[in-house]
């Protein structure tokens, strides 16, 4: 079993940043970062490989966002940076025994989510 964490959600302005963090009890193969805002799917952010660091972005991304993690603390960051209002969601973090990579599916371990709202 894998429990995790998030923390730092919040309220910014357009054109702020927010680090969101998961800890993690255990380290798997590979964390993810999806978000989900009202009335649409669960959407890839980012993920990275816990042994090697190779990280994981959509091709659509325009590199505002950073995933990195630290192996002593057990915990995967989300540095978001130049954040816009369309990127309200609610965050989510997850674990993989499986491997790394955009599919949902090969996550069997969800925290419970962290708000994230950026005013226009």
């Amino acid at each position: 079993q894998v429990q995790l964490v998030e923390s730092g959600g919040g309220l910014v302005q357009a054109g702020g940043s927010l680090r969101l963090a998961c800890s993690t009890s255990r380290r798997t193969v590979g964390m993810g970062w999806f978000r989900q805002a009202p009335g649409k799917e669960r959407e890839f952010v980012a993920a990275i490989t816990w042994t090697s660091g190779t990280t994981y972005y959509p091709d659509s991304a325009e590199a505002r966002f950073t995933i990195s993690r630290d192996i002593a603390k057990n915990t995967v960051y989300l540095q978001m940076n130049g954040l816009k209002p369309e990127d309200t969601a609610v965050y989510y973090c997850a674990a993989s025994t499986l491997g790394t990579g955009s599919r949902s599916s090969l996550y069997g371990y969800w925290g419970q989510g962290t708000q994230v709202t950026v005013s226009s």
